[in-house]
């Protein structure tokens, strides 16, 4: 039975570089077919009013570890859909499921489950492929990654490991570790992205690193180094790096609290929407009540109390992981680093689509691409989340309901 066509109408659409007044989205299936200013007639079309509020591209997150109480490590692919699920709700319609550090038994179990998982996740976030973080790390710069697992990169280790998954679309590691620059080559050689975290490198270092296929830093300042002093010399670290090569990708936890106001207004003036990601970087206690939560997988994971819109180490001497969802990075980037809305929504939409090299499909409201589409007020307040033109998440269903 040949699907309806879908009409949008009534709304501000958000393209990458201006805003349409009073456009229409017109879909057929999964796909956007036509976005004009106006109204346009679509007989028998399921019509859908915006009431003037935003019509956007839906958002991307390329790093996400869990919410709604669930981690993706947890050993279920009953985690993995509640997690898209919950996230759904704050307009996320595509995202990279992300580990934490772990012995290799369960990075493995832990991607055979994301296979059952993309097959029968129907009402949440679509996953696009698994995001490693970890174990290839420098232990100085750990952070909540426990230290346990940690260790350099081992060819024999990561060849098995890709050999039996064709999930993994990005992996990130410290450059300076002894076989790292290797390991991004061959990462490189498969197409996966190579991305730097929890580092100690220098200049040097990263740039070599990013001649070889590490061409994003994972959430810039947090878990990297910045300028040291060694014997009375001082060095750049990963994040002066991050500035100085123009081409390379940072990404940021934009939920105002792992970064303040004046360094979000640093890296916006300097990076530009065209290289920023926001990512929640959030664990289960994403879209959960205050209180403690566990960072990492359900039985072994740390124990963690969320207090400020953050979580912390139980002593509360550090941060340990991000609750945000990503309407509140959009709303945080407008309201305190004063980014205008356009490239908020740019910096969560066409730029990771961009990043994850899915931007021919995802990112932008184009006809061709995927209906990811959104629907927000001026306090981006979601109304409507539609994954490939389906509703996964209607707040007005959800009050009456």
């Amino acid at each position: 039975m040949e699907k309806p066509y879908l009409k949008i109408y009534n709304g501000h659409i958000i393209t990458p570089y201006r805003i349409i007044s009073q456009g229409t989205v017109v879909v057929k299936g999964e796909t956007i077919i036509e976005v004009k200013e106006g109204d346009i007639d679509v007989p028998d079309a399921i019509e859908i009013d915006a009431f003037g509020k935003y019509i956007s591209p839906g958002f991307i997150d390329l790093h996400v570890h869990g919410g709604g109480g669930h981690d993706f490590m947890d050993g279920s692919e009953a985690a993995f859909l509640n997690i898209a699920e919950t996230h759904c709700r704050y307009g996320t319609t595509s995202m990279t499921p992300t580990t934490l550090t772990s012995e290799k038994e369960g990075l493995l179990h832990t991607l055979e489950l994301y296979e059952l998982a993309k097959q029968s996740n129907k009402k949440g976030a679509q996953f696009l492929g698994m995001h490693l973080e970890g174990p290839y790390f420098a232990v100085n710069q750990r952070g909540a990654q426990d230290p346990r697992y940690i260790r350099d990169p081992d060819p024999s280790e990561y060849k098995d490991i890709l050999s039996k998954s064709n999930s993994i679309t990005r992996w990130s590691a410290a450059p300076e570790l002894k076989g790292a620059i290797a390991f991004g080559r061959y990462l490189k050689s498969k197409g996966i992205l190579a991305a730097l975290a929890h580092t100690d490198a220098i200049y040097e270092e990263a740039l070599e690193a990013f001649e070889n296929g590490f061409t994003l830093a994972t959430h810039l300042y947090s878990g990297m180094s910045g300028v040291t002093r060694r014997n009375a010399y001082r060095f750049a670290g990963v994040i002066e790096s991050a500035f100085i090569i123009d081409e390379m990708d940072v990404e940021i936890i934009a939920d105002g609290v792992h970064l303040p106001e004046p360094l979000l207004k640093l890296v916006y003036k300097i990076k530009g929407a065209d290289r920023i990601a926001l990512i929640t970087d959030a664990m289960r206690a994403a879209g959960m009540p205050p209180g403690e939560s566990i960072l990492g997988n359900i039985n072994s994971g740390l124990k963690v109390i969320v207090e400020d819109g953050v979580a912390k180490l139980p002593d509360r001497s550090s941060f340990a992981g991000s609750v945000a969802t990503a309407d509140r990075l959009v709303r945080t980037m407008i309201r305190l680093a004063d980014v205008p809305l356009i490239d908020a929504i740019r910096m969560i939409t066409s730029t990771p689509a961009r990043i994850m090299g899915v931007s021919n499909k995802k990112g932008s409201l184009i006809a061709g691409k995927d209906a990811d589409i959104i629907i927000f007020d001026h306090n981006i307040n979601i109304g409507m989340t539609l994954v490939k033109g389906r509703i996964v998440y209607d707040r007005q269903t959800e009050l009456v309901g």
